[in-house]
């Protein structure tokens, strides 16, 4: 099959003629696997309630599926690697199966995924609103749409939080990121729908929604009388959702007035959780990444953050050897790290990406000494976290456990929890099952391999 594939005028996910979500008996499966960012996520779980609501069911553990969908991710090329094994490996382990490769790889350069010979149908996303009467038209199966009903929890795909997309695309244009070239421009959802959207999503039964976006400081700059603060009370005050999760912000993003929703907010339902992208602490590469803040100003964002937020926690994300990038760059980078006090940090060697303006940069590091400095970051981020994580045994928070390992789970402040059972259980027994999709107050109290230890209070 091939991009070039002409789609036909559907009805998209959005469309509310699309009823949801009871599986019929015998109906094909679906594996969906997903690589990436939250947004990834939202989409799979927006494919797989598309998939449910036509007429499939979504393969569990051991099932052999008649259709394997990868949502790729393209953000490194490590990431482009991971998206071609993944493909191949469907194709060795289910030979007689659908490949579908979508997501931002596919976007990046569909004629090339169409090359390799492991993949049957490759679908952009721009085109992914119509993947499932896409992936129908190829296997020309009989299918019986769903009735209207709840949603399946397996069309969660195994997750007990649901990923809900507020926004897409990005006009920042940072000079290493190939975001806006697969995403497109900025777009919001309207505030109205969202609010439908989560309201639905509680009476199917979510404990905790992430609204997720490339961009999500600047939701509702296209649209009349709102903007995330506005849309977060919104959401709040007209659905019941017990947990509203924000996937990602940047410091300039990050005001007194987004601040006091928080303080607003019931205890516990806006979660005390912020994800702030550093990428660099050298003000000189941050000006040539086109970021849109100096190293001292990520630091009072996050004063600010703890300041009105007590007991927050912060994550963020790190470039290791953008071109140009000197000792003493790096240095400031792991300063900054070290004021902030991240909770987790995710580093990344920097990766050329073609289409991207810093790929024509004439001062790229060499890769030996991206790898060293990424190693030093995340050595630094490692005993940060372990720190923290000391830091808060004895206190008691609220845990999500999940449905597919039921106990484990993530506390409002995005750490993870393995619980103590009772003596004598496995994660087989009831109280286990009971569990899933449970919000459970829990007392932390130590740690073991990075993960903290809980008991039910």
């Amino acid at each position: 099959m091939s991009s070039k594939h002409q789609l036909p005028e559907l009805r998209s996910i959005d469309d509310p003629s699309y009823g949801a979500l009871s599986t019929p008996k015998h109906a094909p499966l679906v594996m969906i696997e997903t690589h990436g960012c939250k947004l990834n996520m939202a989409d799979s779980q927006r494919m797989a309630r598309e998939f449910v609501s036509a007429g499939y069911a979504m393969a569990q553990d051991g099932d052999t599926p008649d259709v394997f969908v990868l949502d790729s991710c393209t953000v490194t090329h490590v990431a482009d690697r991971k998206a071609r094994q993944a493909l191949s490996r469907a194709r060795r382990a289910f030979p007689n199966a659908l490949i579908v490769a979508t997501g931002c790889m596919a976007q990046r350069d569909a004629v090339e995924v169409d090359a390799l010979d492991f993949v049957d149908l490759v679908v952009t996303n721009q085109q992914k609103r119509y993947l499932t009467q896409t992936v129908t038209d190829q296997l020309d199966v009989p299918l019986t749409p769903c009735a209207d009903g709840a949603l399946p929890i397996e069309a969660l795909l195994g997750r007990s939080r649901v990923s809900l997309k507020i926004q897409e695309g990005c006009d920042q244009v940072c000079a290493y990121c190939i975001v806006p070239r697969v995403r497109g421009r900025e777009s919001s959802v309207p505030d109205e729908m969202l609010v439908q959207q989560v309201a639905r999503l509680v009476d199917e039964g979510a404990r905790e929604v992430v609204l997720t976006g490339t961009q999500l400081g600047s939701y509702g700059f296209d649209l009349p009388d709102t903007d995330l603060a506005t849309m977060l009370r919104r959401v709040l005050s007209e659905t019941g959702i017990e947990r509203l999760r924000v996937s990602s912000l940047q410091p300039a993003e990050i005001t007194d007035d987004l601040l006091a929703v928080w303080s607003e907010a019931d205890k516990g339902r806006l979660c005390p959780h912020f994800h702030m992208a550093l990428q660099s602490g050298s003000d000189a590469i941050l000006e040539r990444m086109r970021r849109r803040y100096t190293g001292d100003e990520f630091v009072l964002a996050a004063e600010r953050v703890r300041s009105a937020v007590p007991g927050a926690t912060i994550t963020g994300d790190a470039i290791a050897g953008f071109p140009g990038e000197t000792e003493n760059d790096h240095r400031s980078t792991l300063k900054v790290i070290k004021d902030v006090g991240f909770a987790d940090l995710h580093v990344f060697p920097y990766s050329e990406r073609p289409g991207t303006s810093a790929a024509h940069f004439n001062d790229h590091v060499d890769h030996p000494i991206r790898a060293r400095r990424a190693a030093e970051i995340r050595e630094l981020g490692a005993r940060l976290s372990a720190n923290f994580r000391q830091s808060v045994v004895g206190t008691v928070r609220p845990v999500l456990w999940e449905n597919d390992s039921p106990t484990m789970g993530l506390t409002d402040t995005y750490l993870r929890v393995r619980r103590i059972e009772a003596p004598g259980l496995t994660d087989n027994d009831a109280t286990s099952e009971r569990l899933e999709n449970v919000i459970e107050r829990v007392k932390l109290t130590r740690v073991d391999g990075g993960v903290l230890i809980g008991e039910p209070v």
